[in-house]
């Protein structure tokens, strides 16, 4: 079963028919996109602690909401955005489709459209069983194109609305919607150069010279409209494309986009990233060392260093600038991650302890940390502790939709032979071992079927 998604557009950037896609985790990233959201998400209503966003690495200006209160940013949105406000237009119009309840109204327009295909394939064999065998085809394909057109008529008025939502709440929010107008530019370039269809009524959108039209007219009445962006959102957005673009894009062409005569912060950062999948770590450290002169103290840029020395081989130099991270943001799971992998590669038992505390805060605030639950499991087999070595394990693999529910199973009955009964954590294996057993009996009856 596919979870419905409602979203801007899914266009292309590269023309391979297929590509990996992969969820990025990056602090400083997470915590801007909740801080720029914020006002947003108040105009709508909403609570802001509610609303989850997830960056994937995927290079298609993209995103789109799913499974309840889910935001997804494509990689390719924040590189191509060229200023903040595009960016916080983009996240009002997915916040519109949230606000409205889109994806739990978007099963009724499916169950509309199954109907109105499986009337047409009951008619159409009628028809068939009478001799009508043409006759009959014809029905059943009617009916196909009647239930696409239905389906499709419908997403494309909830785009319109969601448009029209996120207008209004850019407006309450303060910010002019003048960002959301060149993004959609922006798009409606790209259609035309990659020859994205212009049928109308083939489209899950509206045509986006349609959108931009009725769009105009709805910001350009705004107070708001010719607000610039917030400078300091805008110089921080800055600053993380250029993080995001070192870490995705080839050195060569990070170089390309920030030549070393650039020294500002975004470039620095950009060019750390570059000189470190180059295996080039004093280049890399140079970089975000020039970066610690002018802020001491900011936790992106230690964790940063702590990350280029800890990757490099340089575990025990790590540990200074990733305690000092964590020290001063105590509330962000993935620098805290970041430290307790570089305390449990340190194979120490003192050290493993110290991991074992800090990890386990971890996944209390992020339980859906598999890199936190990995290193947590590791950190207590360096103690001898096998079974919650498991239960760890156990919680790392039943997060995975590839994972094999036997393999989870083995773990979490590991852990519930292991653990004092009647613990928290003893009840937690046996959950887990209740479900993937259940996964694992399933899985079994469906090859037997098969």
């Amino acid at each position: 079963m596919r979870l419905v998604a409602f979203g801007l557009i899914a266009l292309l950037v590269l023309s391979s028919p297929a590509r990996a896609q992969s969820m990025l985790r990056d602090a400083e990233t997470e915590r801007f996109l909740h801080e720029i959201s914020r006002p947003i998400i108040e105009a709508a209503g909403l609570d802001p602690r509610s609303i989850e966003f997830y960056l994937i690495g995927d290079p298609s200006i993209n995103a789109f909401v799913t499974g309840g209160q889910n935001i997804f940013v494509h990689s390719g949105l924040i590189l191509r955005a060229e200023n903040v406000n595009e960016l916080i237009g983009v996240i009002a119009h997915e916040t519109g489709h949230i606000a409205g309840g889109h994806l739990i109204r978007s099963g009724d327009a499916i169950s509309t459209a199954m109907n109105i295909s499986l009337l047409s394939l009951l008619a159409g064999v009628a028809a068939m069983a009478a001799g009508a065998g043409d006759a009959g085809m014809a029905i059943m394909g009617a009916g196909q194109s009647m239930a696409q057109g239905s389906f499709l008529s419908y997403s494309r008025s909830v785009e319109a609305v969601t448009d029209q939502a996120g207008a209004d709440f850019l407006e309450r929010s303060g910010i002019s919607g003048k960002g959301l107008i060149t993004f959609f530019q922006k798009l409606q370039e790209m259609e035309f150069r990659y020859g994205y269809t212009q049928d109308a009524y083939v489209r899950t959108h509206p045509l986006t010279g349609e959108r931009i039209q009725k769009l105009q007219e709805r910001v350009e009445a705004s107070p708001y409209y010719n607000k610039e962006p917030n400078p300091e959102h805008q110089a921080h957005f800055l600053r993380l494309q250029a993080k995001l673009a070192g870490y995705i894009n080839e050195p060569a062409r990070t170089f390309q986009m920030y030549p070393e005569t650039d020294v500002s912060t975004p470039a620095r950062l950009a060019r750390a990233y570059a000189w470190h999948k180059l295996a080039e770590r004093e280049k890399a450290e140079k970089e975000v060392d020039a970066l610690l002169a002018k802020e001491p103290n900011d936790p992106y840029f230690l964790e940063m260093k702590g990350q280029i020395l800890l990757e490099s081989g340089k575990v025990e130099d790590s540990l200074a600038p990733l305690r000092r991270s964590v020290q001063i943001a105590p509330n962000e799971p993935l620098i805290a991650t970041s430290l307790g992998h570089a305390l449990v590669s340190m194979e120490d038992p003192e050290l493993a302890k110290e991991a074992v505390t800090i990890l386990r805060r971890v996944v209390a605030i992020d339980d859906e940390n598999p890199f936190a639950w990995f290193q947590l499991g590791m950190a207590y087999t360096r103690l001898g502790d096998e079974a919650r070595a498991s239960l760890a394990s156990a919680e790392r693999l039943s997060m995975s939709y590839s994972s094999n529910p036997a393999e989870v199973a083995y773990h979490a009955s590991r852990a519930v032979a292991g653990l004092p009964k009647n613990t928290p954590e003893w009840i937690r294996a046996q959950d887990i071992l209740l479900i993937s057993d259940e996964a694992a009996k399933n899985a079994r009856g469906k090859r037997r079927r098969g």
